[in-house]
């Protein structure tokens, strides 16, 4: 009997995390033609930055999971890396995370990034985009999500679930092809 009573207690935490995960995924993103909302959040240069500064610029905002984890360390360098296409592009990256000041100073210092990664800890822009949130009890984590915003400040094209490796050519290719 007793046996019976632990698979049935484990069962139902496995369906309790099951349901909280789908609806930490509820959130819908904004759509392309949206206007993009402003914000401002503090980067790791404790300086806030906000979207209006960058009018009749692209800006690529991405979402991310975790500072120093394999996949967000991926996808940042490519950004890196390719930051010179894009500043010939007259873009900017900037990407986002539920991380404080303090994770995204010392990941910046550790992997030598040069773009703005900003602090939502209080997902404010992460809610006002509709990145999803996952995790359970105090570690939650962003959605890696994605959106393109025109020099004009219009959402032209949102990538959900995106693949680190191969993420920077998209976005540069979407620029490109929205010239």
């Amino acid at each position: 009997m007793l046996r019976n009573s632990s698979a049935l207690v484990v069962l139902i935490m496995i369906v309790a995390v099951c349901i909280l995960t789908l609806k930490a995924r509820a959130a819908e993103p904004l759509q392309p033609g949206a206007t993009a909302p402003d914000f401002s959040l503090p980067s790791q240069e404790e300086k806030l930055v906000s979207l209006s500064q960058f009018k009749g610029k692209w800006v690529v905002l991405y979402f991310y999971p975790k500072d120093m984890t394999s996949g967000c360390t991926i996808e940042a360098h490519n950004f890196q890396r390719d930051l010179p296409k894009y500043d010939a592009l007259n873009a900017v990256i900037l990407g986002v995370s539920l991380d404080t000041v303090e994770s995204h100073k010392t990941f910046c210092s550790k992997d030598s990034l040069t773009f703005k990664l900003l602090a939502d800890p209080e997902h404010k822009v992460i809610d006002a985009y509709g990145v999803s949130i996952s995790g359970v009890g105090p570690i939650k984590f962003a959605h890696r999500d994605t959106f393109l915003i025109s020099p004009a400040g219009k959402i032209v094209k949102v990538w959900t679930g995106v693949n680190p490796t191969t993420h920077s050519d998209d976005v540069l290719a979407a620029i490109v092809a929205q010239m």
